[in-house]
């Protein structure tokens, strides 16, 4: 720890050296009203466009603040209003006066796009897209920002995967400009996940829905993020970053004849963070993508805007040794050491492209229509053997405490091959169309996609131990070869209406699904209220029922370890069904800067499709097995502790069960029954069980501020605690009341034990970051030329995080044994990055 605060105090002192050029200090100051009734806005924000510069207006609508001198674009926004633009110039020892009136808006034609006003509503959280540069993250990545946001959880800082409200990782969707993307579908583990697709450099906004969410989005059960691009134009604008983890730049501007261009690039290879890792070995992760916004105005009425995403991930490891040692010191210690050879390749190629016309019919119509084609192709290779040992430590008498002897207890050899590829193609064309008549937000659309999937498979475990003769036995725990594919389509219809009734607006709307696969239609109805009390109160509501689709990967489920070949797709399945209702409270203190919010909500699911997570993958049962619910509550406390830095602290409360069908005995043999029988005892009974996602308490922080005296210095820290998720361990051979049977001359066959009977540990995680600012001079567009410079600590207190067990096993005299062993995530690391914008 020592030697990591003096690297940190090293960067400060020398990014404070002398030769930074001292700023010069002015003011902004003035006030915010309403157009109507020119009454202050309380809680507008006044801010300076790609900086931390700014602050919220108080209860009479005035604000100030200190900026250094220079020129520099200005917006002020709120929600229900349109936001404001202009340019400030500001001189050193000087007060500039910049008043603001904001228009209430509903709905607004951009420059390419229909955008709707600033979404209102409970369980909606919007996020500022320079969070996602204040975040001491391993890689700048916009949807790691979220993990810190109401609802949110996550226990694994290697991946960009999070669970919402109970909700699997699975049940997020994720939209860029109203297009939707999709994670990869093999992905395992967190390291070989990369990036995420939203590019931070080019968003001016990201929502996350929470719960209640707009019919246009869909049905899934959990969330939606939706991110909106920044339209490009004007002057050439940039940034560009570089740290010891990642790097990428961005670039916008007109090229002339109306038409906007906006390119971002993005590259990262971690491997230093993920070397640090209890696995030893080498590692080579390389993530890089690039991407595109056009845009050009086509005549008064229509604009065309064009999106364009490729992405390359790759992930290659060479192991060659892992050792852990866990348990109750002295005398309950073990230690797993594992020995490996061979090489696993990982990787995936994205191709995504969508064209959208939007278009100004009258001065209270509007439409838009999008075409789009998302692309993955991914491959899966490995051929490891490994060899396990297995010790247990005891102190050594008249030795120091920490000298423990190592007594083996067992070995085995383990040898795993795979060979897997899969890909998807998706190509969507949807239509929306909004109107604005009276008291009346009307809002219409359709969408059409065709969804197409191929799936090869092909790996092999095989075990090596000790028999009951004494002699060497080789068990094959799992062989599966084959293939499938899938080529169907789906239809939706949707309308919603947002009716204002003074303080009070009510959306009702109604969706209509139909899955060409399964020949399932299902309808949707939602409804949200918000009232807003008074100038700083807001409560808010939603109800509606969700149908979630099943997914490709949901269809065929996993093999079971005894499956030779893949599953049929089940055409018989049923899509996910849920009924949310959500209450909102949001008031805001005018007098200290900060504002509550709070939220409670319960979701009752029928027909679920049952899953394990497996470290970042979702396993899943490919039928529907089973019903539940989810409960809780969110508390967030939000302001700023020092102007134009916002920070906030999450608490969240949750409780979600899930119960199985009983299975049905009909047409099946004896053996067969009982072993269906012995699963569904194991799975609870028919009594309620935690669900894999089922975290009690959870707890996010994020902390901005200055150093006292200089505000160029800014701190940041995030802090996510979060108790333990349940798991499922491996029945034991002798417990034949689960059904097992091992047969070590072909497929060995064994079940899970007690459904989600074991817990992770708590997750921890505190990051540290230092930012200095310092301006060099002014770009050819007369904007300032600003250098940031940050130090990050990641894992500040070094806490051993445990994202999964590994169940080790073992052969000996012809019984199977399984050993948990924490798969735990990354030790402290130091990052420096600098960032220069212009």
């Amino acid at each position: 720890m020592r030697v990591v605060l003096g690297c940190l105090l090293g960067a400060v002192l020398l990014a404070s050296a002398p030769g930074a050029a001292a700023q010069a200090w002015g003011e902004i100051a003035g006030r915010v009203t309403e157009a109507t009734t020119g009454d202050g806005v309380a809680g507008a924000t006044v801010l300076i466009t790609g900086t931390s510069y700014g602050r919220n207006a108080g209860a009479d609508g005035r604000y100030a603040f200190r900026i250094p001198e220079g020129t520099y674009p200005v917006q002020v926004s709120f929600v229900g209003y349109a936001t404001v633009r202009d340019t400030v110039v500001v001189r050193r020892g000087e007060t500039t006066a910049f008043d603001a009136v904001l228009a209430q808006t509903d709905q607004a034609l951009g420059e390419v796009a229909v955008e709707a006003g600033a979404e209102r509503g409970v369980g909606v959280s919007r996020i500022d897209p320079r969070t996602v540069r204040d975040l001491p993250t391993p890689v700048t990545d916009a949807i790691r920002s979220v993990k810190v946001e109401l609802g949110v959880t996550s226990s694994n800082e290697l991946s960009n995967a999070y669970s919402v409200r109970g909700g699997s990782y699975d049940e997020n969707q994720i939209f860029i400009d109203g297009f939707e993307v999709y994670r990869p579908l093999r992905i395992s583990q967190g390291e070989q996940e990369g990036l995420g697709l939203i590019n931070g450099d080019l968003a001016s906004r990201l929502t996350l829905f929470a719960g209640g969410f707009p019919v246009r989005y869909g049905g899934k059960l959990a969330s939606v993020l939706d991110a909106t691009y920044a339209p490009p134009g004007g002057p050439v604008t940039g940034t560009a970053y570089s740290s010891t983890l990642d790097a990428g730049a961005a670039v916008q501007g007109a090229v002339g004849g109306g038409v906007g261009v906006a390119v971002a690039a993005r590259s990262a290879r971690p491997q230093r963070f993920f070397a640090g890792q209890e696995l030893d070995g080498a590692y080579d992760p390389d993530y890089r993508d690039v991407q595109g916004v056009a845009q050009a105005r086509l005549s008064d009425a229509h604009a065309l805007r064009l999106l364009g995403l490729y992405a390359r991930h790759r992930f290659r490891l060479a192991p060659q040794q892992r050792e852990t040692t866990f348990g109750i010191f002295p005398n309950l210690v073990r230690t797993v050491a594992v020995d490996f050879e061979g090489v696993e390749e990982d990787g995936y190629g994205i191709g995504f492209g969508g064209a959208l016309l939007a278009s100004r019919l009258s001065d209270a119509v509007a439409a838009e229509h999008r075409l789009s084609v998302f692309s993955t192709d991914e491959f899966e290779t490995y051929d490891i053997s490994s060899r396990t040992s297995i010790f247990r430590r005891q102190q050594a008498p008249d030795r120091p405490q920490d000298d423990l002897d190592r007594i083996i207890e067992g070995q085995a050899t383990q040898a795993d091959v795979a060979d897997n590829e899969i890909s998807q193609t998706v190509y969507t064309a949807q239509g929306r169309y909004l109107a604005r008549l009276g008291r009346h937000g009307l809002e219409a659309g359709w969408q059409a996609r065709a969804l197409r999937f191929g799936d090869d498979i092909s790996e092999r475990t095989t075990l090596t131990g000790r028999g009951r003769d004494g002699g060497t036995v080789t068990a094959t725990s799992r062989e599966i070869v084959g293939g499938e594919s899938l080529a169907s389509w789906q239809g939706a219809l949707w309308v919603e209406d947002a009716l204002a009734l003074g303080r009070l607006t009510v959306t009702p709307g109604l969706r209509a699904d139909y899955f060409g696969y399964n020949d399932e239609l299902t309808l949707s109805p939602r409804l949200g209220l918000v009232y807003a009390s008074g100038p700083q109160t807001t409560l808010s509501a939603s109800a509606g029922v969700y149908h979630q689709a099943p997914t490709y990967r949901e269809l065929r489920g996993d093999p079971a370890p005894a499956d030779t070949a893949l599953r049929p797709l089940n055409g018989d399945i049923t899509s996910p069904r849920a009924v949310q209702a959500v209450v909102g409270l949001e008031h805001f203190f005018t007098s200290r800067r900060v504002a509550l919010r709070a939220e409670a909500y319960a979701k009752r699911f029928s027909d679920l499709i049952s899953y394990d997570t497996e470290n970042v993958r979702v396993v899943y049962s490919a039928e529907n097995d089973s019903e539940g619910y989810a409960v809780g509550a969110d508390v967030q406390l939000r302001g700023e502790l020092v102007p134009g830095l916002e920070s906030w602290v999450n608490y969240g409360f949750l409780v979600t069960r899930e119960r199985f069908y009983a299975p049905d005995l009909d047409g099946l043999s004896a053996a067969e029954a009982e072993r269906a029988a012995a699963r569904f005892e194991a799975r609870g009974g028919g009594d309620w069980v935690r669900r894999p996602t089922d975290r009690r308490h959870n707890l996010s922080l994020f902390v901005q501020d200055y150093v006292p005296g200089d505000d160029t210095w800014t701190l940041h820290i995030r802090t996510l605690l979060g108790s333990g998720v349940p798991v499922t361990a491996p029945a034991r051979d002798e417990d034949r009341s689960s059904g097992i049977a091992v047969e070590f001359d072909g497929a060995s066959i064994f079940t899970d034990g007690r459904r989600n009977a074991v817990s992770l540990p708590a997750y921890f995680r505190f990051d540290l970051g230092a930012t200095k600012e310092l301006r060099l001079g002014t770009a050819p567009t007369g904007a300032p030329l600003l250098l940031r410079a940050t130090v990050e600590v990641l894992n500040v207190f070094d806490q051993k995080n445990t994202v999964a067990y590994s169940w080790v096993e073992q052969v000996e005299e012809g019984r199977r044994q399984f050993t948990a062993v924490p798969t735990r995530l990354t030790p402290r690391t130091l990052n420096v990055r600098f960032r220069v914008a212009f």
